[in-house]
């Protein structure tokens, strides 16, 4: 449901190629009021693919997956799509054994961007491993249709015997912009995203339970970028890691202890290569802003073409991101063998070999 002034009319663009279709075909916001929904074995509500749909005064109970989801929100700004004022239980106390056995989710977001929680209660996610607020809907597992680190807004939030605030779903990368601190506890403008370890800056706090990651403060904001578009293709399927790399701590690190930070595998975030959606086949991740990271590929691959994609929430007055893409000059390993008669015929002379056998070095010796 994408309700605007004239539905089937075509978004026209302008003459720098940028859509502006609100003011030519204007949005008008459909209402939906006080359903009561309980005991589902699925969802309480589930709305698949909405514009500017507001859902108001909902309440559920009970349900199995979710009390409410929203797959997609499109052709839509902030603030159109949006949950206001709703009432979500986990569990009361007729729920089932079925449900008692579960692990919902109070309100699973869009794998889209431009969706809002403006007011919603949240009562009872204190069992197996419920959680009031879900990411990325219908992203169970690998085949999942999003590239992930998808923002969303909320305000106005409540809960009450909630064991966990925010389970991430696959890809497990979304970010959420608490606009009042109702959610992070941590005052306006606010954020949380998975606690990956290049994102545990010290404007945030690591909790694993409460909030399944990361939440840090004003001073900083949160922001999607993807690399996508690499040639050559051995970058498919490939492993981004992403190390903390500020260089107030890192320049205070010899080579030989800069060099130990790098091989240590625990300093870094391994990200894996998402092959759908918006940017196909790439990399998209959340990143506190303010901080430089450095990005390798496997064994250090090098690129001739990657594209980067910033997210259209970037605004004037954020922190910028930095990063270091190290360049690795590939060498072919050049091996000497003896070709002489005698027991050392057509072995390998191994490196560093000559530099204890020969006192005086003249031209055509070499050290491999």
């Amino acid at each position: 449901m994408i309700p605007r002034t004239s539905p089937c009319k075509p978004i026209i663009y302008d003459e720098t190629n940028i859509a502006d279709p609100y003011w030519q075909n204007p949005l008008i916001p459909a209402k939906f009021y006080r359903l009561t929904s309980y005991k589902n074995g699925r969802n309480g509500a589930i709305a698949e693919r909405v514009g500017a749909v507001e859902f108001i005064d909902f309440k559920t109970a009970d349900n199995k997956l979710a009390g409410i989801e929203v797959s997609l929100s499109e052709d839509v700004v902030d603030g159109y799509a949006k949950i206001v004022d709703a009432l979500v239980i986990g569990k009361t106390a007729n729920a089932d054994a079925e449900t008692l056995a579960a692990s919902p989710h109070g309100i699973i977001r869009p794998r889209t961007e431009n969706f809002t929680i403006d007011g919603a209660r949240f009562y009872n996610y204190d069992f197996m491993s419920a959680a009031a607020l879900g990411d990325c809907s219908h992203c169970f597992h690998s085949a999942a249709t999003d590239s992930g680190a998808r923002t969303y807004t909320t305000s106005r939030l409540e809960f009450t015997d909630v064991t966990r605030k925010i389970k991430y779903q696959y890809p497990e990368r979304g970010i959420f912009h608490d606009m009042d601190g109702s959610l992070t506890g941590l005052g306006p403008n606010t954020y949380a995203t998975k606690g990956y370890k290049h994102n545990q800056q010290p404007e945030c706090t690591l909790d694993t339970t409460l909030f399944d990651g990361v939440v840090c403060d004003d001073s900083v904001q949160i922001r999607r970028v993807a690399f996508t578009g690499y040639k050559p293709d051995h970058f498919r399927g490939q492993e981004m890691n992403i190390y903390p790399y500020d260089k107030a701590t890192i320049e205070l690190l010899s080579e030989d202890d800069k060099q130990t930070f790098i091989d240590d595998h625990s300093n870094r975030s391994e990200i894996i290569w998402k092959e759908k959606l918006k940017p196909m086949k790439g990399w998209a991740v959340p990143y506190v802003t303010g901080h430089r990271y450095r990005l390798t590929w496997a064994n250090d691959l090098d690129f001739t073409r990657m594209d980067v994609e910033i997210s259209d929430r970037w605004a004037t007055g954020d922190n910028e991101v930095l990063f270091v893409l190290p360049f690795v000059d590939a060498r072919e390993a050049i091996n000497v063998t003896r070709k002489d008669s005698g027991d050392f015929m057509n072995t390998q002379i191994e490196d560093k070999t000559l530099l204890n056998t020969i006192s005086s070095w003249t031209s055509g010796f070499n050290w491999l």
